[in-house]
């Protein structure tokens, strides 16, 4: 059997799930078995595990539903288990280099130990110094294997799981499992020292936690606090079941009810009608388990203690004073343009939340167009009696479709609507000013799939950064979210680490590209008439994508001589990166600009074939199945300023092109639509087009609007029974 059992559940952190996995497997120690937990297969931490398990079989993956919480994951993993001792990560830890070797080496000295406590480091998401909870408690403890009466401080209460290897045989003896429902750490450490005989302790870094930027869940307002008090009292009835000596139940005692004070102590995490309730079944459970002679702490926190004890629920609330009011709150005063703007803003918030009003907005108020837009025409097809709005900018509102509603930013109409709306949509992000209020939902959807580097990732490249601006701001913004769209596994993934937030990702695809599929031959055909091009022509598509180091717009390709070069029946439609939309076209001859068009899915469906750089058109544009090329004249730049999340170069959708001659190359010899090249578009479709089916925005529409439970929503067709719009021509070189 294996030394080590290392069991990971994935719950929520698939975005960072690989970097525990690998730091495990990276370990100088190899006797081990690595037990990554998820939710079921075919979910992105299952597919996930499944290619570790592929590449190793060291590496096991078991389900847990997600039902059945951390604990449940944790106990499933308990039961596959083989190993000598079992360690757990969550999937935001990392096992430091040479963790396993150490424990190991601690283990032989100290020999067979049911427990041993390690140190941990708690890192901040961001910035800031790691901190090292554990150190002050095993300071003292003695430098072999010892009884846990000689270090009663060692309660295991406040040790997290991973903070310790348990002998597996020891906690199936005593028939040890992690208590379902919430603060199972609580319970499972206290009871498992409660029943060990011989534990040891490393004073030295195993485990590295990330604190996530949304806190722990835990923490959260809720009902759930109250499991804090069936928690400790399963230990304290454990304890009194053993005849714990009171050097031992008087530190285990003060420790849960520290936890239990901090919780009565915080308005936040109790409904008001539940802190009372609270704190009086506290004072029970303390009054019924008070050791003898046990004397509480002193100063403020021994004041609570006596206030506890006799019950004296008023005079504890008037002790935690009236000092947390929200700091939040000053963050929160909205910040419209012009005094009776904001005044007029405030008044609406005032007002109920209209349950039948949506707000839409793209691209900063670009007109109407992209996710927001797919999703506004499929609401006003399934759910009429939601009334939509989107907003725009002045000099876009002349081009809006008729019929749809919208209101220019900035204007007393736009805030109003902003305050009262319950939905509110949009690609990117509304003005900072806008407040998220109690009952409102926000949808994120994004507006393509993440090659280069976003969000808070984006820290480390200065050039980007410095355009990004405050990533407090940023992540202010990321708060208000509720849900966030995604088209792949990859985008789940990325978005996580890029936007880190408390929202629910939808993994419902693009609503945008739902057009990919439902679009006819006929659609296409009117589409390239609309666009200038050409009957029987060959239109390529070329879409370069912006560079944070240029200022200005460069195509970057002669285009006139890539015509010459590729056919005589070739054009090029040139689409400009979004922020270079509103210049002068820059069509000539066998040049069609379509920059300033609306609909980036229209010059995509004229288009028989894609040229592009880096720019994520070109994961939309695999749903069509057609050929694409990636034209790298610049990519180490590019990486080296920008930053990318895969190497484009070494999975690409199709050709890769460094120079105008290679490229003119690929299209005048065929490679760019040869065996080869669809091989390549295969599995770029396999990875980044997997929930893309046509039926994104009524998924979106069902679920958020509707109100839909997720069970209820449609499932993604499979890959392989999509059928794309037809191509207008097929390319073909002699």
């Amino acid at each position: 059997m294996p030394r080590f059992s290392i069991i990971v559940p994935s719950h929520g952190v698939a975005g960072r799930l690989s970097l525990a996995l690998d730091s495990v497997l990276a370990q100088s120690f190899g006797d081990f078995e690595l037990i990554p937990v998820c939710d079921a297969p075919g979910t992105p931490a299952a597919a996930l595990a499944a290619g570790y398990a592929e590449r190793d079989s060291r590496v096991t993956p078991v389900h847990s539903p997600p039902s059945a919480g951390l604990a449940g994951a944790r106990n499933t993993g308990m039961r596959a288990a083989h190993g000598v001792y079992l360690l757990f990560l969550d999937g935001d830890d990392t096992l430091v280099p040479g963790a396993l070797a150490a424990l190991d080496a601690r283990l032989t000295a100290t020999g067979d130990v049911d427990v041993l406590y390690f140190e941990h480091e708690r890192t901040p998401w961001w910035e800031g110094e790691p901190t090292n909870p554990a150190a002050p408690l095993l300071a003292k403890t003695p430098r072999g294997a010892f009884a846990p009466a000689e270090a009663p401080q060692v309660t295991g209460v406040r040790l997290p799981a991973w903070s310790a290897a348990y002998r597996r045989a020891f906690l199936t003896e005593h028939r040890l499992a992690f208590p379902d429902g919430h603060f199972t750490d609580v319970g499972f450490g206290g009871l498992v020292t409660l029943r060990a005989g011989r534990v040891a302790a490393l004073r030295s870094v195993v485990v590295r936690h990330l604190l996530r930027r949304q806190g722990s869940r835990l923490n959260l307002p809720g009902e759930h606090h109250a499991e804090l008090l069936d928690r400790a009292e399963l230990v304290l009835t454990g304890a009194a079941e053993l005849g714990l000596s009171a050097d031992r139940s008087g530190p285990l005692f003060e420790q849960l009810f520290g936890l239990v004070l901090k919780t009565a102590a915080h308005p936040a995490r109790l409904p008001g009608r539940r802190r009372r309730a609270f704190f009086r079944r506290a004072g029970k459970l303390y009054r019924r388990h008070r050791p003898a002679g046990f004397r509480g702490p002193g100063g403020s926190l021994g004041v609570q203690h006596r206030l506890l004890s006799a019950g004296a629920y008023t005079a504890f609330r008037a002790l935690r004073g009236a000092n947390r009011k929200a700091s939040a709150a000053a963050q929160r005063v909205p910040r419209p343009r012009g005094l009776r703007t904001r005044l007029f803003y405030r008044r609406q918030l005032r007002r109920r939340i209209d349950p039948n009003l949506a707000v839409y907005c793209a691209y900063w108020g670009r007109g109407y167009a992209c996710n927001p837009a797919a999703i506004h025409a499929k609401a006003a097809e399934l759910a009429p009696h939601v009334r939509s709005v989107f907003l725009v900018e002045p000099d876009q509102a002349h081009a809006m479709p008729k019929g749809v509603d919208h209101a220019v930013i900035g204007s007393r109409r736009s805030w109003q609507v902003l305050a009262r709306a319950k939905y509110l949509v949009n690609n990117a992000n509304f003005a900072e000013g806008v407040v998220k209020r109690q009952g409102s939902v926000h949808v994120q959807t994004q507006h393509g799939t993440p090659l280069k580097r976003m969000g808070v990732d984006q820290s480390t490249y200065p050039v980007v950064a410095a355009a990004t601006g405050s990533f407090t701001k940023l992540l202010g913004r990321v708060d208000r979210w509720d849900y966030n769209l995604s088209s792949n596994t990859h985008s789940t993934q990325m978005w996580e680490r890029a936007f880190p937030g408390r929202y629910e990702h939808l993994e419902y695809g693009y609503p945008r590209n739902d057009v990919f599929y439902t679009a006819t031959a006929e659609d296409v055909t009117r589409i390239r008439r609309e666009l200038g091009v050409p009957e029987g022509s060959t239109a390529v598509l070329y879409a370069p994508t912006h560079r944070d180091h240029r200022t200005g717009f460069e195509t970057g390709l002669d285009l006139e001589a890539f015509c010459e070069a590729a056919g005589e029946d070739v054009v090029v439609l040139l689409r400009a990166h979004y922020f270079y939309d509103r210049g002068p076209a820059r069509g000539t001859g066998r040049i069609i600009d379509v920059t300033g068009h609306r609909s980036s899915e229209d010059v995509c469906l004229a288009a028989d074939a894609l040229v592009t750089d880096y720019s994520s058109i070109m994961f939309d544009y695999a749903n069509l199945d057609r050929p694409i090329v990636v034209y790298a004249d610049d990519w180490d730049v590019y990486t080296e300023t920008r930053g990318v999340y895969f190497d484009l170069m070494a999975q690409p959708p199709g050709p890769v092109a460094r120079t105008p001659e290679e490229l003119a190359r690929v299209f005048r010899d065929g490679s760019y639509a040869s065996p080869a090249s669809e091989e390549l578009r295969a599995a770029f479709r396999a990875r980044f087009c997997q929930f893309d089916d046509g039926r994104a925005a009524e998924r979106v529409v069902r679920r958020v609007l509707l109100g839909e439970p997720p069970e209820a929503i449609e499932p993604v067709l499979p890959l392989a029974e999509r059928v794309p719009a037809p191509a207008a021509s097929t390319l073909v070189r002699s």
